[in-house]
């Protein structure tokens, strides 16, 4: 198909408020519909502003070149996919939630938003230079699959870059931050969000998540070359890159 192919709008299915830790790809997908409108400012709040900063620390390990083709999985609203499509790249913001790639749409019309499974991408082998996913991986049922995929669509000695939550470093701070997901992040959202029961999970998510060494382990099983990583704000978020051999 091609790299940018545009977004078919559907109606989708609401109800559901949260997804739980199995990770149905169904239920992950109506929660992120039900978030979509104010995704992008309660992560700002959330976050304090370091989401943006976080996303362009990517964007710069990814080192985008005008020409190349990268994929942007778990795109959303299309926030994390604009630096690629600013640095000359054909970028494709990809996500499977139809309700976040219908509020990108409108604010990003020059995007070429594309609906699609991380576990089981629409596009053809040896495709993208590059592909990148902030905040996604850990939503993917399957981190295995999903990490098999990236590499599939990959060109060999194309990369990876993950951003993602992390372990903070310092144990003390480690619990403080702990804390703060279980408690503080949940009533925060309840002012805020459009679905402050969605953040409940992505506090239980980042809580289960590995830490930085158990990722880069996870990447080169799944035929990743040799992974390294970066930390963020004191390990609250890690960069992990890899080159597909």
């Amino acid at each position: 198909m091609p790299a940018a192919a545009l977004l078919q709008i559907a109606p989708y299915a609401s109800g559901v408020t949260r997804a739980g830790l199995d990770k149905d790809p169904r239920d992950v997908a109506r929660m992120f519909d039900s978030v979509a409108a104010k995704y992008d400012v309660t992560n700002d709040v959330l976050s304090m502003g370091q989401d943006r900063r976080w996303r362009r620390r990517a964007v710069e390990m990814v080192m985008p070149k005008p020409g190349e083709i990268i994929l942007d999985l778990a795109a959303g609203t299309g926030t994390s996919s604009q630096p690629f499509a600013d640095a000359g790249a054909t970028v494709v913001p990809c996500d499977f939630s139809i309700g976040m790639l219908q509020v990108g749409k409108e604010a990003k019309p020059a995007l070429g938003f594309t609906a699609g499974d991380g576990m089981k991408l629409p596009f053809a082998d040896d495709t993208f230079d590059a592909v990148t996913i902030s905040f996604g991986l850990r939503n993917i049922a399957d981190t295995g699959v999903g990490l098999q995929e990236m590499l599939r669509v990959t060109r060999p000695g194309g990369r990876i870059v993950v951003c993602e939550f992390s372990a903070p470093t310092w144990k003390p701070f480690r619990i403080l931050y702990t804390n703060y997901l279980m408690k503080a992040l949940p009533r925060v959202a309840s002012i805020i969000s459009s679905n402050p029961e969605s953040y409940v999970y992505l506090a239980e998510s980042i809580r289960a998540w590995p830490d930085q060494r158990g990722l880069a382990a996870q990447m080169e099983s799944a035929g990743w070359g040799p992974t390294t990583w970066k930390n963020l704000s004191a390990g609250i978020v890690a960069l992990h890159h890899a080159v597909k051999p």
